[in-house]
């Protein structure tokens, strides 16, 4: 394992950020991942895992350990007639991940095609799209803790999953890095999720009246690419913020005045169209040198080559004002800010 100082970061983050670290490593296995956390706490070092890069936005440089880790595998442990439990390790690419589970017919995942990052990054965020959770089929996630090194096995309970949450983004914040995640797939009558956006639409485009879990991958893949730049052209990290929930009582209100408003509903109240706030408030489209909201899908921040992380935040915060002063909805950023 090398550790190198003072190392750019432009190329392990999708927005493709000129940030630095003050120390650099990468590592394959345990061992090597042990040694690092040895490293970090003998120094006295914060430090960041990095994996697709995808989920991150480097408001500074990075004033400790930036560790890419290299963790890569995937094995079948457990199934049954009518399911299967995999494995994979955290540094496997998300989309290739759920690929591969398309090529066995697992089915459970194909909702998440194409999502960005990591198969590690998965639980922490607890990522989503079209209706479908990463924890409708985590069985559990296995970490080490960063203080003495020891394994944990959670469990999706004690993972405390909640939207775009989990409890690694709140309680046990930097305790712990994600190692591998265990899903529980269906191997047959897979329950297929088509009603939300415009998965039903474009199945229907192609002539395709009974989907399988294939063919709802592949439609979602052309959904995404039609609206979400490709981080290897603009740089970008998705979805930038979340739609944010709001009570029974406070939709009442803003349907009141907005009647277009677009909602759906949610455990706790309702949710609301992040992208449709951040379009009808004027933004979609806008560019400020290097830093702008994305032409087609208002809930993507892009950079256009060389903008600043502080000027991409800075962008971020007046869309949240801007939104809050129209609205009276405050939206919540879904990237994670490295300062």
């Amino acid at each position: 394992m090398n550790i190198i100082e003072n190392y750019s970061l432009k190329l392990y983050n999708t927005f493709g950020v000129d940030a630095k670290a003050k120390y650099f490593a990468e590592v394959s296995n345990f061992t090597e991942l042990k040694k690092a956390l040895v490293f970090r706490r003998q120094n006295n070092l914060p430090i960041l895992f990095i994996g697709g890069g995808s989920n991150m936005l480097f408001v500074n440089d990075f004033n400790g350990l930036a560790l890419k880790l290299n963790l890569k595998g995937i094995e079948i442990i457990n199934e049954n007639d009518d399911y299967v439990e995999v494995k994979a390790q955290g540094s496997e690419n998300w989309h290739q991940f759920i690929q591969w589970t398309l090529t066995q017919n697992f089915g459970g995942l194909e909702n998440l095609s194409l999502i960005p990052g990591n198969v590690g990054t998965a639980p922490i965020q607890n990522i989503g799209a079209y209706g479908v959770e990463a924890k409708d089929t985590i069985v559990e996630v296995q970490a080490l803790s960063l203080e003495t090194g020891d394994e944990r096995i959670f469990s999706n309970e004690e993972c405390k999953f909640g939207y775009r949450e989990s409890v690694f983004k709140n309680e046990l914040k930097g305790q712990y890095v994600l190692v591998s995640v265990t899903f529980r797939l269906s191997k047959r009558n897979h329950q297929l999720k088509t009603s939300y956006g415009a998965i039903q639409q474009e199945l229907e485009v192609e002539g395709i009246s009974n989907p399988t879990i294939q063919d709802v991958s592949a439609a979602i893949i052309r959904i995404r690419e039609s609206k979400l730049p490709d981080p290897a052209q603009i740089g970008n990290s998705g979805s930038f913020f979340k739609n944010p929930v709001i009570s029974n009582s406070e939709f009442e209100k803003v349907f009141a005045q907005h009647p277009t408003i677009v909602n759906y509903p949610a455990e706790n109240g309702v949710k609301l169209a992040a992208g449709w706030l951040i379009e009808q408030a004027g933004w979609k489209g806008k560019r400020f040198g290097d830093a702008g909201v994305h032409d087609k899908q208002a809930l993507v921040l892009v950079n256009y080559g060389n903008a600043t992380g502080k000027e991409i935040y800075d962008l971020s915060e007046n869309i949240i004002q801007d939104v809050q002063s129209k609205f009276g909805v405050t939206l919540e950023r879904e990237v994670n800010m490295i300062f």
